[in-house]
């Protein structure tokens, strides 16, 4: 058996693995590697030797026995499979590693599972594991390939003893930003990693068990509803105003700089100017089919905010719009049956309807946070979870998706308040969407005018207005409910709680002649 002399190991050697694994080295960590496939591994440190310095500190083994013998006990084992599990008695290829694991450990060793697993499974997998006297985490890792290789944020769920020997590799290979800023530091040397002197580390401990992946779940929703908005705020631009994308490109960059800086909008900036590398007369967008793609966290989100109670009606809508460009056939048949209203061929005041545009998109955005956050208030009382939302605002400041400047303004607001109700109610915030809703209520009046679908900016215009209205509709819902169903209601009139029931229609109330 090989020498215990790996700090930590990791299975699962696809390209977020492989840059998880140099990022640990170039931090000065030995890392263990195993892949089912044994050439992926062997091809993994050939490559790499002979071009990351680090590289060195990473070494590979063809048996799954001599890779756990090598790391020092207590031994931290990163997962990086592919799940599939949702309900807790699912189970997966994760499931599968863990059982071929667990005869080979000893009591408190740890699993780490970095992939996108459902909270679900996370939370069955833990307590049997602890049952075994093994501990189990669920760690979400946001920022795709490059994050995984220079900084990713980490979202780290499991019991809190584990996360004291945790604690020192996630906040190494974490992304770091400017505590007083919240903006990024970039990692401008590949062989010299940030710190964590000389920056915050964008990781913290989530919760017990399940807490770390399903807040990595609702990143990913809001992450749905951001990457709708910004699609929506150029289909505006495309279709209203006839602009092109290299004009579209310059106002991103320029909305970049101010209150929607963030990594979204840096990518969409650069996408807007990419030339087709088959015909450099043309923009590759031009020619991106229309069909969007999802790998299923955001729907996850939907369905959790339903079972929840949770109004996250903008996240819902994110997940609709990418199920409905699906149907590219159908829609390009229809487009030829059902007609809409004519988009004229000039729109006036462009430049006013482009800063109506910037202040619709900010808005909606505030709402897909608040949203979020609702979400994941509700869900620590449904799952037994202590959540820090301040915490949870800053490590998403760097290194995830997500992230963006006024998520250091989250992080304020919840700092003033850890209770903060709804992330609406913040006075930067409120004052935010007082000052620009009129813009907001102009690009949907807009939209619905002309016919131009968006479906993401309405949702959020709708949540806010009706979590402002302090009466709604749903009386007359209610009194409906009772009339066919006898499910009684709640009056004005009376203290909260107690139930009613009519007999409807009541004997006595004259009956219309139809």
């Amino acid at each position: 058996m090989p020498e215990a002399n790996c700090d930590i190991g990791l299975i699962g050697l696809a390209v977020m693995g492989q840059n998880l694994v140099l990022n640990m080295a170039d931090h000065g960590y030995t890392v263990a590697v195993y892949n089912r496939t044994t050439s992926v591994m062997e091809d993994f440190i050939a490559k790499n030797k002979e071009v990351e310095p680090s590289a060195e500190r990473v070494v590979g083994f063809a048996e799954l026995a001599d890779f756990v013998a090598a790391i020092k006990r207590p031994r931290k084992i990163v997962l990086l499979v592919k799940s599939s599990a949702v309900l807790p008695t699912d189970r997966d290829a994760v499931d599968k590693v863990v059982e071929g694991l667990i005869p080979l450990l000893d009591r408190d060793d740890i699993i780490i599972d970095g992939g996108n697993s459902n909270w679900n499974a996370t939370i069955r997998r833990e307590k049997e594991l602890s049952d075994q006297g093994l501990r189990f985490f669920g760690s979400g890792v946001s920022g795709g390939e490059l994050g995984a290789r220079f900084g990713p944020s980490l979202m780290p769920g499991g019991d809190q003893t584990a996360w004291a020997e945790l604690e020192p590799i996630w906040k190494d290979i974490a992304a770091k930003v400017d505590p007083t800023t919240g903006k990024p530091i970039e990692r401008n040397d590949p062989n010299h990693p940030v710190t964590v002197d000389e920056g915050e580390p964008c990781t913290t401990y989530i919760g017990a068990n399940g807490a770390g992946h399903y807040v990595k779940m609702v990143h990913n929703g809001i992450e749905y509803i951001d990457m709708q908005l910004i699609c929506e705020a150029y289909f505006l631009m495309k279709t209203l105003l006839k602009m092109k994308p290299d004009a579209m490109s310059k106002v991103f960059g320029k909305w970049n700089k101010g209150l929607l800086d963030s990594f979204l909008m840096e990518i969409t900036t650069d996408i807007l100017q990419q030339k087709d590398p088959t015909n450099k007369r043309r923009f590759l967008v031009d020619v991106v089919l229309d069909t969007a793609g999802q790998k299923g966290t955001g729907k996850w989100t939907s369905q959790n905010a339903l079972d929840l109670g949770v109004p996250a009606n903008a996240m819902a809508e994110a997940v609709f719009a990418r199920c409905l460009s699906a149907i590219k056939d159908e829609r390009v048949a229809a487009s030829k049956k059902l007609k809409g209203p004519k988009v004229p061929k000039e729109i006036k005041g462009k430049k006013k309807l482009i800063e109506a545009i910037h202040d619709a998109l900010y808005c909606s955005k505030i709402v897909s946070y608040a949203q979020g956050f609702q979400l994941m208030a509700e869900a620590q009382n449904e799952y037994g979870w202590e959540l820090n939302f301040g915490e949870i605002a800053k490590i998403f400041r760097g290194g995830c998706i997500i992230r963006a400047r006024f998520l250091q303004k989250i992080t304020e607001a919840y700092e003033k308040d850890p209770k903060l109700p709804n992330l609406m109610l913040d006075p930067y915030f409120k004052k935010a969407l007082h000052g620009a809703q009129e813009n907001w209520r102009k690009v949907i009046a807009l939209s619905a005018q002309y016919g131009i679908p968006t479906p993401a900016f309405g949702a959020a215009l709708a949540y806010f207005d009706g979590y402002r209205t302090a009466t709604l509709p749903a009386n007359l819902l209610q009194a409906q409910r009772d009339y066919f169903g006898a499910h009684t209601y709640e009056r004005t009139d009376q203290p909260r709680g107690q139930k009613f029931h009519v007999d409807w229609p009541e004997k006595d109330r004259p009956q219309l002649q139809v």
